[in-house]
């Protein structure tokens, strides 16, 4: 059983963007496009053996051109915001481009989701399917320094797990905080809303924000708060409550600082759908994970067979280093050392309940 490559699209200079389809021996299949290393779909079986599409996307090259929510993306050089879009290396102020008001979010005006990577496709020793895909971030873009050589790799296995390896090496020092940006929706990418999902964050605190969804550097527990899934519990519990990060935030859309080993691969978090049975665990290396709730989606162009997405359609659960890592000294760094190598790891398993 092989990857299969089909042609996606043709970008406005010439180039070709293909989609890859990886599919393990029970019919999980996962589709990821050479256009911003994307995942663009994932179909996993309900309870009743039905296999659906659950991730958030477009149906064509043009969506992912346009769009503005990164459904499904690679996220780089840096995931999230970074306040003034400035960060300070060796002493050295670098000027980043400013793509969301005074901020930078998500890797600039031109990160790496609107990037083609370079594909390779292979089989594992296990033989597993894999693609990688690699691109050469050049010193200066978005402001960034360094020459930053990057892959990601995906992997599906037969338990219907999902594997993504980062890994990135750069010629001087510089940031690296990847993530990936797939919106999930357990009962399938046309269904209404997330807000009946039942999420558990591996967390007892969370990076608290400001009015700008940035981290003001205050760590809070969530203990007695709208913030604690430490237990499965359904996202629309409070998502009308008065508590200010829900405000600031239109819902969810912060850090929690994970309970776990560094750079050990850990349970981070747990997703269950009742209607569909779906049921995800999400394994990181990573210290932080950015729980959104698509609070601000409104696409409804070129979306998967017709489908609108609005308000709550996905949620997103970003591994990550914490958001403006670089600008707080009690938050991990995020800083990559030239000649050293970046690594993370991030694993989605699904099953039935």
């Amino acid at each position: 059983m092989g990857i299969a490559k089909e042609l996606f699209g043709i970008l406005p200079e010439g180039r070709k963007v293909y989609i890859f389809t990886l599919k393990n021996h029970n019919g999980m299949t996962v589709k990821v496009s050479s256009f911003g290393a994307a995942l663009v779909a994932l179909i996993v079986p309900d309870k009743y053996g039905e296999f659906e599409d659950i991730v958030l996307g477009y149906d064509n090259l043009q969506g992912y051109l346009e769009g503005k929510f990164f459904f499904g993306a690679t996220i780089g050089r840096n995931a999230n915001r970074i306040r003034n879009s400035r960060i300070k290396i060796n002493n050295k102020v670098y000027i980043l481009n400013k793509n969301e008001g005074e901020n930078q979010l998500h890797g600039g005006v031109k990160g790496f989701d609107k990037m083609l990577w370079l594909p390779k496709t292979y089989m594992d020793n296990e033989k597993n399917q894999c693609i990688e895909f690699s691109y050469l971030s050049r010193d200066g873009e978005e402001g960034y320094p360094g020459n930053l050589n990057v892959k990601v790799v995906y992997t599906i296995f037969d338990n219907n797990t999902l594997k993504i390896d980062y890994s990135a090496i750069s010629d001087k020092d510089t940031l690296v905080n990847m993530t990936n940006h797939t919106y999930f929706n357990l009962s399938g990418y046309a269904s209404d809303s997330i807000l009946k999902h039942k999420v558990m964050i591996n967390s007892d605190k969370f990076t608290a924000n400001d009015k700008n969804s940035i981290p003001t550097g205050e760590i809070r527990s969530v203990k007695g708060t709208p913030m604690d899934f430490t237990a499965l519990t359904s996202i629309d519990k409070n998502m009308d409550s008065s508590y200010d990060q829900i405000i600031f935030g239109n819902g969810y859309d912060h850090n929690w600082i994970l309970n776990k080993s560094k750079n050990k691969i850990e349970k981070a978090a747990e997703v269950f759908d009742s209607y569909s049975g779906r049921f995800m665990e999400l394994y990181t290396t990573e210290p932080g994970m950015q729980f959104y709730t698509g609070n601000y989606i409104n696409e409804f162009h070129n979306c998967k067979n017709n489908a609108s997405y609005g308000k709550n359609s996905g949620l997103c659960l970003e591994t990550q280093y914490f958001p403006d890592g670089l600008n707080h000294e009690n938050f991990p760094s995020p800083i990559l050392k030239s000649g050293k190598r970046y690594k993370q790891t991030t694993i989605y398993k699904f099953s039935i309940r």
